[in-house]
């Protein structure tokens, strides 16, 4: 079983962080959208910002584990999560809109409908473009 575990453990720990940040996403989502009443496309892009914040953190220290030893390496990091966060963010904010405003589908359902093929889109992106041991 141990085994198992540490040959899975970086997408384990990424479906348990990915799920966290996308359950940010989602409630932040909600707390704006829905609470608050804010339109649908700015409550998502608040959500957005909240949910690349907490992911960078999170995936930097337990899923990827990545060290970097100056601010300058950090700060890089920091910009190519976000560049690609902001990536999928399109697909989010797209999706929304059709889902939304073109399908007429309730804006929470949209929401969550969405966040299945984006956990996926920030895997690959953080994986292969990211979070890459360097050197």
């Amino acid at each position: 079983m141990k085994n198992l575990y540490e040959k899975f453990e970086e997408v384990i720990s990424y479906l348990i962080f990915g799920g966290l940040t996308t359950a940010v996403n989602i409630a932040v989502f909600f707390l704006c959208n829905t609470i608050l009443g804010m339109n649908y496309l700015v409550a998502n892009a608040i959500s957005i910002v909240v949910s690349i914040l907490f992911a960078f953190f999170t995936n930097k220290k337990y899923v990827f584990k990545t060290k970097t030893p100056t601010f300058k390496e950090s700060f890089l990091e920091f910009i190519r999560f976000c560049t690609f966060r902001l990536l999928s963010a399109v697909f989010d904010m797209l999706s929304m809109w059709i889902l939304v405003d073109g399908i007429h589908f309730d804006a929470n359902v949209a929401k969550i409908a969405t966040q299945f093929i984006v956990v996926v889109l920030n895997y690959g992106f953080s994986k292969w473009f990211i979070f890459k041991q360097r050197g």
